[in-house]
């Protein structure tokens, strides 16, 4: 590989000022791969993977993605890895960063994450953490940017529910390309205040305004687009009642989108609990961009991979 320093996404924040081209380098993708164009970029570029949560889109549009730029991904279970039997993650990233060019990693904690990343020789990206999950919110603002004809100018995000890992990236990620976001978040389960600060301090630079509010009604009123996500997320099984009781209200549904503007759009990056956070009339509507945006992980990810790794030389690394 080249002798540029590696490049690793743990926060959406390090994509920096990327973010923008990225979305555009997704777009592009997305376009050549319908056309039948799949030009290998990365080709002979090896992807490891590692999952301590269940995937379906994050592990599926990882290994398509590397497949599509001439590379290959190998599923790393920790249960078939020595990290399940006590080997520690230092001895792991130093290990692996041998065999392969990057690593996708699905972590329980944060701290492991950073962990990993600090002590690979190769660049490690966030499949999700307890803390952020940015390849998402590359997904999602690559539909927003569709959408909207690549303009994010005047548009309002309105996120309702749960101040989890996705909040988290999206209020970061809002506010890197500009986007107002107002988000309604019962006050028990708001974002870290370092998260919120961190988001505040990058608005300055754009002119996104955050919001926080409790009321989803508000948040809601005359925004370009509602986004939901599970109110029970992995890990938060055991405050499943507690939960459920906390976020009455807070379900997007036909009352709550008749608030936004009209022809809104309604996000949710799935899994969906139908029936609690999201109506089946809602999703399946005329105005759920739902599909697209799962649709663009895989063109996220593939624009992702491309910034992260550069081109394999002839002869070797």
């Amino acid at each position: 590989m080249s002798g540029l320093p590696k490049r690793d996404l743990l926060s959406l924040a390090d994509l920096g000022q990327d973010l923008p081209r990225l979305l555009v380098r997704a777009a592009a993708m997305k376009a050549a791969r319908r056309s039948g164009d799949l030009s290998s970029v990365r080709p002979g570029v090896n992807l490891g993977m590692i999952f301590e949560k269940p995937s379906t889109r994050t592990r599926t549009s990882f290994e398509v993605a590397m497949n599509d730029l001439g590379g290959h991904a190998l599923y790393l279970s920790p249960k078939d890895l020595q990290l399940g039997r006590g080997e520690t993650i230092a001895d792991t990233a130093r290990v692996l960063s041998r065999y392969v060019d990057a690593i996708v990693y699905r972590a329980n904690r944060s701290e492991d994450m950073a962990e990993l990343a600090g002590w690979a020789a190769v660049p490690v990206l966030n499949a999700l953490d307890n803390r952020e999950h940015p390849c998402q919110i590359v997904a999602d603002l690559l539909t927003l940017h569709e959408r909207w004809n690549g303009s994010f100018s005047g548009r309002r995000l309105a996120w309702i529910g749960d101040g989890n890992n996705v909040c988290n990236s999206l209020l970061l990620g809002c506010a890197m390309v500009g986007l107002d976001l107002g988000c309604a978040i019962p006050e028990a389960y708001r974002p870290p205040k370092e998260i919120l600060a961190r988001a505040l301090a990058l608005a300055k630079t754009t002119g996104a305004k955050l919001t926080v509010t409790s009321s989803p009604a508000e948040a809601a009123k005359g925004a370009d687009a509602l986004y939901t996500d599970v109110w029970i997320s992995m890990g938060d099984e055991a405050e499943a009642e507690s939960r459920t009781a906390a976020f009455q209200g807070y379900q997007v549904n036909q009352a709550l989108l008749s608030k936004a503007k009209p022809g809104a759009l309604v996000l949710h990056d799935l899994p969906a609990h139908r029936g609690l956070e999201i109506t089946d009339e809602v999703m399946d509507g005329p105005q759920s961009v739902v599909w697209d945006e799962a649709e663009n992980r895989l063109h996220a990810q593939k624009a992702i991979l491309e910034w992260a790794l550069p081109a394999k030389r002839a002869g070797g690394r």
